[in-house]
């Protein structure tokens, strides 16, 4: 008689496993809470109980119970814990749904189920180390966390004052290299100690403990553990595999990265929504850039802003370049055309989306400078838009450099398509780490982190 293929059960609950195979299961689930999940969330303990008692019914009621939080477990580490009705509209990344069964009964088939357990987790550096970042932080959370460093005066280097021994303990609590002598003199070493705070916080490295910094020493390191929790779960909405070659903009830090063969090429700072004009997270494909865009007025904005500047001032829109345009509806619309004054600048990165978001140039570059820079209705300016044209355009035999050059200084509207279309990712980094191994914090700008948090929170405990 020939062999008759493999059937796996029709039930996970089926398959018999092995001893070593529990104890793979169990390690698994007892490191659970490594990934951002509760402490109790998919806990062993009770399942290996019965897989110990001496009864088989019990045993089986054992296995049933590892099975279930191994799947329980697989689908909220491959594909995150938030239901499709707990996403914003404008979240609009969207984890890829994972069913675990049919992959886990093929793997204790083919006795693969370690292999199968370490493809779970999203396959990322980025989330490989706040994982890491995730457990220093809950050891800092273990010792009592940080106290407060009292309001005051601004602190600097020379400055003598009881407030220095306060902050001199709260960086140490995140920084080991901080030598704690208790001396309230405001000394060099607290002051590099300080910049290096300031860093990973996004915020200007002056060495002088104004509001801003304060503030951001002062978040409780509960907070700090959301934030990182948070992002972990972002990290799962993003594909298995990330194209070699994308654009990355942090919307929160307002930083742009281009990829090539998944290395940094470009990197420069851009300027995002302000919190009500909130940027979207969002994938999607550059397909063309505009060279000289003309700008066609969003109605919320024109209402809102333009026209109100044009009866307090007569004259606003004329000055600088609007015109009004005719719809076929019988209504009309504002478009500011193409030139010095045109807030779209010299360049347009055109990609489908539901939001009508775009990268562009902007003539107003002060912002660039500014450490807090989210200040668009939701687009995102990018602070070197030639650079990035030319590296988008790399290898068109059309759209040269100086091709690109010569059609900007024309002056006319003209519309280039992209040689290979080049992935685009707007996404919502608050956490993060750096190559030193320190982790970074921003603000939550939008408040998307503790909405994630209390959204995952009555997702799990099925609270409103």
């Amino acid at each position: 008689m020939p062999q008759q293929p493999y059937a796996p059960p029709a039930s996970p609950y089926a398959v018999s496993l092995r001893p070593d195979q529990i104890d793979l299961l169990a390690r698994v689930l007892t490191e659970a809470p490594s990934h951002g999940f509760e402490l109790d969330a998919y806990a062993p303990g009770s399942a290996l109980s019965l897989l110990a008692a001496r009864d088989p019914v019990s045993r089986q009621s054992g296995q049933t119970q590892l099975i279930s939080l191994t799947l329980a477990y697989a689908k909220a580490v491959r594909s995150g814990r938030l239901p499709a009705s707990g996403f914003r509209s404008d979240w609009g990344l969207r984890p890829v749904d994972y069913d675990p069964t049919a992959d886990f009964v093929q793997a204790v088939a083919q006795d693969r189920l370690g292999p199968w357990l370490d493809t779970l987790p999203p396959p990322y550096t980025g989330y490989q180390t706040l994982r890491r970042g995730l457990a220093t932080y809950r050891e800092i959370a273990a010792r009592g966390g940080w106290t407060p460093v009292p309001a005051g005066p601004s602190l600097k280097l020379g400055s003598t004052d009881p407030r220095v021994v306060a902050l001199e303990a709260r960086l140490a609590a995140e920084d080991p290299t901080v030598a704690v002598d208790g001396v309230a003199v405001f000394d060099d070493g607290l002051s590099q100690a300080l910049m290096r705070a300031q860093k990973r916080f996004g915020l200007n490295p002056d060495g002088v403990l104004g509001a801003a910094t304060l503030d951001a020493l002062n978040t409780p390191v509960e907070q700090r553990l959301d934030q990182i929790v948070a992002n972990m779960e972002r990290w799962r909405w993003l594909p298995q595999v990330l194209p070699a070659d994308r654009i990355q903009v942090n919307i929160a830090a307002a930083v742009l990265s281009m990829f090539h063969h998944d290395s940094p090429i470009l990197t420069m700072r851009a300027v995002t929504g302000r919190p009500g004009d909130e940027t979207p997270m969002l994938q999607s494909q550059i397909q063309s850039i505009v060279l000289n865009p003309p700008w066609n007025v969003p109605s919320s904005i024109a209402s809102k802003e333009l026209w109100p500047k044009e009866r307090a001032n007569p004259g606003y829109l004329a000055r600088n370049d609007f015109i009004v345009i005719p719809t076929g509806d019988g209504g009309s619309r504002l478009q500011q055309k193409a030139g010095p004054k045109a807030a779209l600048g010299l360049i347009k990165f055109d990609f489908a989306n539901p939001y009508g978001v775009y990268l562009h140039d902007t003539p107003s570059r002060a912002r660039f400078s500014s450490f807090s820079r989210l200040a668009s209705h939701g687009c995102v300016r990018v602070e070197r838009p030639v650079d990035l044209a030319r590296a988008v355009m790399e290898g068109d035999p059309v759209w040269t450099p100086q091709a690109i050059d010569d059609a900007i200084a024309s002056g006319k509207t003209v519309r280039a398509t992209l040689p290979q279309q080049i992935a685009v990712y707007l996404l919502y980094w608050t956490a993060y780490v750096t190559p030193d191994g320190q982790v970074n914090f921003r603000d939550d700008p939008y408040g998307w982190d503790r909405i994630l948090v209390q959204r995952i929170d009555a997702a799990v405990h099925g609270s409103a």
